[in-house]
């Protein structure tokens, strides 16, 4: 998929290798140099990521949350101040259109998305706002993420006078944003949502701290390996929740609140969550590193010749060597020998989602049934 690129003055850093003409992270460092050494930075020290490319909107008013939750995928109702969800938009028939993050601070509701989906997200939100005291507009704001066990050790740079936030929570910082803890990509990742005004002054004072820079190939590595789908990546116009891991309420990491009130695409999550079985599971490949050449982005996955899956994200992951995401169809065994666009790739079997378990709904209509 292809944006409008408006490069980030991160950009300048000495080493700093743009992202891919075209390509969704083209408008940020891919690379400082040395990426597989930047991915070990980020594992085992502190990294931090320039994502200023992501889309970031606000919404006030005093009914901004009790709104978007009935036309959104997770329960916010109630959200507190400082917690923060992740939710979907879904069409009519329960496919995924966005993927965005929420932090509830002070009064305004803050989203993170896609660079390319942002524009859409906020104009399909304000066409829904009728007469609810909600008042969707874009923001400023640029995101950066740290990366790290040693991350606590920039409480100071940031301004904080209490510690870094739990999962989901958020702090506010003194200059205006804040920084929210996330369980991926790894156990260590915490987003400063930001004025963009503030993004240079941030980024200096964090690297003088000792935070390493890393660019997007360190995010999305992490994020692959972390089995974490990305919206027009690791997704198609096919695709819903249940195929990318993206079921479970707040508590359970996902985007889709299975406790809640109709929303748009909801029959289709209850039907497949209480009767069916979704048709493909978002999976880990490892690719032939002795390939020539690299599958693409929405390229097939064969077995046998027959078409049996779709390849997303392809990365090469400092200790897993060459990676992908792909949807595959659910019944394709784990040592299914598989080929991705050009390349031989094998199914990472700790990646394949246990899915024997009878549906609840499909027990009580046999229970009915006396069976």
């Amino acid at each position: 998929m292809s944006v409008v690129v408006v490069p980030s003055p991160i950009l300048v850093v000495p080493g700093a290798v743009a992202g891919a003409p075209g390509s969704p992270d083209a408008a940020v460092a891919w690379h400082y140099g040395d990426p597989l050494g930047e991915q070990r930075a980020a594992v085992e020290r502190v990294a931090i990521v320039d994502r200023s490319h992501r889309f970031v909107l606000s919404i006030t008013g005093a009914e901004r949350l009790t709104w978007l939750h009935t036309i959104s995928s997770q329960h916010i109702a109630n959200l507190g101040d400082r917690k923060s969800a992740e939710n979907l938009d879904l069409d009519l028939n329960g496919r995924v259109l966005h993927h965005f993050v929420l932090t509830d601070l002070d009064g305004t509701l803050w989203i993170d998305t896609e660079a390319d989906r942002g524009t859409a997200l906020l104009d399909f939100l304000k066409k829904m706002v009728f007469w609810a005291d909600a008042k969707p507009e874009a923001a400023d704001y640029a995101v950066l993420s740290l990366l790290g066990p040693q991350a606590s050790r920039l409480t100071e740079a940031l301004g904080l006078t209490e510690p870094l936030p739990d999962a989901y929570d958020a702090v506010p910082l003194p200059g205006g944003g804040f920084v929210r803890r996330m369980p991926w990509p790894t156990g260590d990742s915490f987003d400063l949502v930001i004025p963009r005004a503030q993004l240079d002054d941030l980024w200096t004072r964090l690297s003088t701290a000792g935070a390493e820079p890393a660019g997007m190939w360190t995010f999305e590595a992490l994020r692959v390996a972390a089995l974490r789908p990305r919206v027009g990546l690791d997704t198609d116009e096919r695709t819903i929740p249940h195929e990318v891991h993206w079921i479970g309420g707040i508590d359970e990491h996902g985007a889709v609140h299975l406790n809640k009130g109709c929303y748009r695409g909801q029959e289709t999550v209850a039907r497949v969550h209480n009767l069916g079985k979704p048709p493909r599971h978002l999976v880990l490949l490892h690719l032939d590193g002795s390939a020539d050449d690299r599958p693409a982005v929405g390229d097939d996955v064969t077995a046998g010749g027959r078409a049996v899956g779709r390849v997303g994200t392809i990365i090469d992951h400092y200790e897993l060597g060459p990676i992908a995401l792909a949807l595959i169809k659910r019944t394709i065994p784990a040592d299914t020998a598989l080929t991705a666009g050009p390349c031989a790739a094998a199914i990472d079997p700790d990646s394949v989602p246990a899915d024997d378990a009878p549906q609840a709904g499909r027990l009580a209509v046999d229970r009915l049934r006396g069976r």
